[in-house]
This record gives structure tokens, sequence and C-alpha cells, in this order.
């Protein structure tokens, strides 16, 4: 990650301008990399469709881990007993089953058994390290940095409500319960982007710390992307990793 150097005596961008900067950041979210375009206008196959949900799958059970590692670093009582319950939207309760559990029931409307989704043995290697290099930067950044990792969260709203719309048209393949992760999302990721957009603005002042808070969503940004440039290569191109290569994979 490029890290700006910016002088102590420039001063910090407003309240507002740092808020504006930090949403015009959505033209780099995945929702425009070709890829979710075509997914979300009916152009994937049933089998890209699933690989998609088999990949991400591998990234829903990481964000748990993430939220743990920010919530490890960090002094403030406060924060945590908001920050928690991103943890249990995504493990769930006695209450509720939560997004893991939604996910798979999701993978199954698309029609991949239980035991294919929760093995994770068709994660792509591209997706694997993107996933592993976010969740390994929260665990060694501060925890302020890990909130401002979060704030894909502000564009995350629009894609679920594009799948709940479109998919039924698109995929009517797909069993409509499956869709019931994307509608507890919608909610919750309301809730998460105020949460994390309000410390980020109390948290990051100067102008040195507003640079350093662009950086980490850029990072954050790509590390969505680059889940998704894998999966063009392997579902779209069908050259998935060492596809060239004959004979079994020695390990």
């Amino acid at each position: 990650m490029n890290v700006s150097i910016v002088k102590d005596d420039v001063a910090p961008w407003s309240r507002e301008e740092f808020a504006a900067r930090l949403q015009a950041m959505e033209p780099y979210y995945h929702i425009h990399h070709p890829f979710q375009v075509k997914m979300n206008s009916g152009q994937l196959s049933k089998a890209a469709v699933q690989g998609w949900v088999l990949n991400r799958f591998y990234y829903q059970t990481a964000i748990p881990n993430k939220d743990a590692a920010l919530l490890s670093n960090c002094p403030d009582r406060e924060v945590r007993r908001r920050w928690i319950q991103r943890i249990i939207d995504h493990d769930g309760n006695e209450q509720a089953e939560g997004g893991i559990e939604r996910w798979v029931r999701l993978g199954m409307a698309c029609g991949l058994p239980r035991e294919q989704i929760e093995s994770q043995r068709d994660v792509l290697p591209g997706v694997r390290f993107a996933v592993d290099a976010y969740v390994n930067f929260v665990r060694r950044a501060s925890w302020q940095e890990g909130v401002a990792s979060s704030l894909t969260e502000l564009f995350a709203p629009t894609i679920h409500k594009e799948r709940i719309s479109e998919w039924p048209k698109h995929y009517p393949w797909i069993e409509q319960t499956g869709l019931d992760y994307f509608k507890g999302r919608v909610s919750e990721a309301h809730r998460d982007v105020a949460h994390g957009m309000g410390l980020t603005l109390d948290l990051f002042r100067t102008r040195a710390e507003q640079e350093r808070a662009l950086e980490i969503l850029r990072f954050k940004l790509s590390v969505l992307w680059t889940m998704l440039d894998a999966m063009t290569m392997a579902y779209l191109y069908e050259q998935p990793p060492f596809f060239n290569v004959k004979g079994p994979l020695n390990v």
C-alpha cells in the first residue's frame, strides 16, 4: 500500500469534505466490476453464479475473524459494545441464524450441497489470498485503521437491493428463500455504515490521517475487485489456476 506524505501544516479537510471524498470512491466498488455487471444483468451461467457463491462464502466466514481482530486491538469499551454486533450478525446466536448460515442457504438455493459450500475446497487461490490479506491487515493495523477499512459498506446497500430485485428475473432457478441474506444485509449495512462513517470522521482529524483513511479504503476496494478478477479468469474465460498444466498438482 502506498503511503502519502502530508506535511503537518496542511489544513485538514472539513468533516463534510472528508465525507465527500470517501463517498467519491464509489466508482471503484466491485459493483462496477464487469463480472458483477454481468451477474446482475443475467449474463452469467449457472456454474459461474455458483462459483461466485462458493468463493464469496470464504469472505463471509472471514468477516467475523476480521472484526474480532479489530476488537482485540480496541481499548474503547463503547466502540467494542457496538462493533461486536457485526460478529453476531454473521455468526448468529440463539435468537438469529446469522449471515453465514443465510449464505449457506443461498448456496443451497443455487443447487450446491451444504458440504461443498462449507468445505471451502473450491475457493480460488486469488480469492483466498485477497481475503487473507484483508484479515491480516486488520490484525496488524490500529483499530482505527480497521474501522476505516470497513467503509466499503458505504456502497453495499445498493448492490444488495439490485440482487433482490434483479436475480428473480434473471435466475429463476434460484429458490427465493436464498435471497434472505441480501434482504437482511440491507438494514444491517445501513446501521453499520452510520457507525463506521461516524467513527472515521471523528478519529481521522489531521490531513495526514484523512489521507491515510482514503488509502485504506482504496486497499479494501482493491481486495474486493481482485476477488472478482480471479473469478473472471476461472468462470468467464474458463482459465482457473493451472488450467494449462497436465497431470495432478503435486503438493
